[in-house]
């Protein structure tokens, strides 16, 4: 381990000053009070960012180095993601988050105050009461989901009647069960302004809904099995946004569903573009 990594990483002291300085200059008892630190603790643990080139003292107050700042951009978000893992560390381990697309994938830190929603054995095949409760309270709820729990359909076009602004992705499999097994419900919720429906075509190995307060994940075990016990969640807004870029993302990517019940293939998409591009060139 490099000397520079040792530092910033090795003491929890140094690391949470060099945070607390990203945001502006302190002085010593502003690092005290908001570090709840003394001087026998501290001083020592400053001397040795200041050696470190991360830190330097001008008048009365600390400030960060250009190099201290460059550390603390990366180091912010590494930290908020140990944190995340650590506080949830098992259900990591065990489940298959590689699937969850790159650009999110090394996001997982935003996911901030994470929580594991259990449902008991008796519950094992039905949605979290609490999952549920949640969506209620909720004006807007988006979603992606590869499955389609029998509740579901009727769930979410009761939420289309009483005006929940609801947006939903489903992969293309999940849309064919929900149109062959669903199709009267599927029919009526596309007639509300305030509901829509999209298909993603490609596979997704994972499930998950965000509301304005409230972000919930699914994922597959490591063997392939969807674990439909277990949910991570969060109310954090940090967790929220990252649900929402999340869901921006994959609208960008499926094909709206029209009000009949139909949609256009990739395929079909783009064949209708490349004539549309020939016929204004």
């Amino acid at each position: 381990m490099s000397d520079l990594i040792a530092v910033v990483t090795t003491s929890e002291k140094r690391k949470r000053l060099l945070i607390l300085l990203r945001d502006g200059p302190r002085l010593w008892n502003e690092i005290q009070t908001q570090l709840n630190v003394t001087p026998s603790g501290m001083l020592p643990q400053i001397k040795i960012l200041e050696d470190e080139g991360l830190i330097f003292k001008e008048g009365k107050q600390f400030h960060l180095t250009d190099l201290g700042r460059l550390v603390v951009f990366h180091l912010e978000p590494f930290d908020k993601t140990l944190k995340v893992i650590d506080q949830q560390k098992k259900f990591w381990q065990e489940h298959d988050i590689e699937a969850i697309p790159q650009e999110f994938f090394v996001r997982i830190g935003e996911i901030k105050n994470p929580q594991i929603l259990e449902a008991g054995i008796e519950e094992s095949f039905e949605p979290h009461n609490q999952f549920l409760e949640m969506i209620l309270q909720s004006k807007k709820v988006a979603g992606l989901s590869p499955i389609v729990h029998p509740i579901y359909p009727r769930f979410f076009l009761t939420l289309a009647q009483e005006g929940h602004d609801v947006q939903l992705i489903l992969t293309k499999g999940a849309y064919k069960k929900v149109k062959k097994e669903y199709y009267d419900m599927l029919l009526e919720a596309l007639q509300y302004k305030n509901a829509r429906l999209s298909i993603y075509e490609d596979d997704v190995r994972f499930a998950y809904i965000v509301t304005d307060i409230y972000f919930s994940m699914s994922l597959f075990m490591k063997n392939g099995i969807f674990d439909s016990t277990r949910d991570i969640v969060s109310n954090d807004p940090s967790a929220i946004r990252y649900g929402e870029d999340l869901f921006s993302h994959f609208l960008k990517k499926s094909l709206p569903v029209n009000m009949d019940g139909t949609f256009d293939s990739r395929y079909k998409s783009l064949i209708q573009q490349n004539r549309e591009q020939r016929s204004h060139s």
